[in-house]
């Protein structure tokens, strides 16, 4: 397995490419923004997208889903706790943020814990509550790998200011559920650098 990605959007979104390096099945974590680039991308490398998962529904992360999953026709996949945010373009931000509403409608809803098979690999959603109501993060055990949002970043944590987000819920849902994960677990996250589940143990200022 290898993961790729692009910074995509007004806010510098990172969009995850994880791909199965034997048949290049491919699966796709928050497509931010241009779509059209994203699918360039899929096609220039070969690569088979399978499935489409969202780790929240803000419209940094959700602008390009639908051109995205209907011209390739793969399913989307999100925590069902995300519905109306996905359902609402003010709840989301995109209404003012673009000055129109961007919407999302799953083909699959997701519960916590729940394991899909995809692309060759297994992936748990962890629901992770505080940024927003229903943000996610999705972990492959198998590959030690953590895809993060924006609930936990390089030496910080996601914002809680925007609707349905809450500080307490945030801290609570990385101490409980990403802080028992493994020191090497690497970590994804929504925006900025990468990092591991150890060193965000050790220097987060939120946590230790």
């Amino acid at each position: 397995m290898s993961i790729k990605s692009m910074v995509l959007g007004p806010v510098q979104t990172n969009v995850f490419f994880v791909i199965n390096d034997e048949t290049k099945e491919t699966v796709l974590f928050d497509p931010a923004y241009a779509g059209e680039r994203i699918i360039k991308y899929l096609e220039d490398n070969g690569l088979t997208l399978k499935a489409v998962f969202l780790t929240h529904g803000h419209f940094d992360h959700i602008t390009a889903v639908s051109s995205v999953a209907e011209a390739l026709k793969v399913p989307v996949y999100a925590a069902r706790s995300e519905e109306r945010l996905l359902s609402d373009g003010q709840l989301n931000e995109s209404l003012g943020s673009y000055g129109y509403s961007v919407t999302v409608k799953p083909d699959h809803y997701l519960e916590d814990g729940d394991e899909t098979d995809v692309a060759g690999m297994k992936i748990k959603m962890i629901e992770t509550p505080g940024h927003t109501e229903g943000s996610c993060c999705y972990y492959l055990e198998e590959q030690k790998v953590l895809i993060s949002g924006d609930t936990l970043f390089a030496g910080s944590v996601g914002r809680t200011d925007l609707p349905t987000g809450s500080m307490k819920k945030l801290l609570d849902s990385i101490e409980s559920k990403l802080m028992a994960l493994p020191d090497d677990v690497d970590v994804y996250p929504g925006h900025g650098e990468f990092t591991t589940i150890g060193y965000e143990r050790k220097w987060n200022p939120f946590f230790g």
